[in-house]
């Protein structure tokens, strides 16, 4: 499969792009370096190979939960703009 100026001209009117006439040819030979290229890595033998969603293994590296006092209602309210029954206050958003 190749891309030709056509598909790159397709892509750019639904991407509403305004390519020159340079940029689409460039644009061709770009992704079609890009196509085989993907066609090498097709031809590469990973039958033996166990999927993986990624390169290296991840592990969860936040700390655990733990449960601490709040800060006291009054010191919060001090950086509230206006403050109503303890709570921020804020303009409407909706009618």
């Amino acid at each position: 499969m190749s891309i030709t100026i056509k598909d790159v001209e397709h892509v750019a009117k639904l991407a509403r792009l305004d390519l020159s006439a340079e940029e689409k040819e460039q644009f061709t030979e770009q992704l079609n370096a890009i196509l085989k290229y993907a066609e090498q890595l097709g031809k590469l033998d990973t039958e033996h190979v166990e999927p993986t969603s990624h390169a290296m293994s991840v592990k969860n590296v936040t700390r655990e939960d733990e449960v601490r006092p709040s800060l006291p209602l009054d010191k919060v309210m001090l950086n509230a703009p206006e403050e109503e029954d303890g709570q921020f206050k804020v303009p409407a958003v909706m009618e």
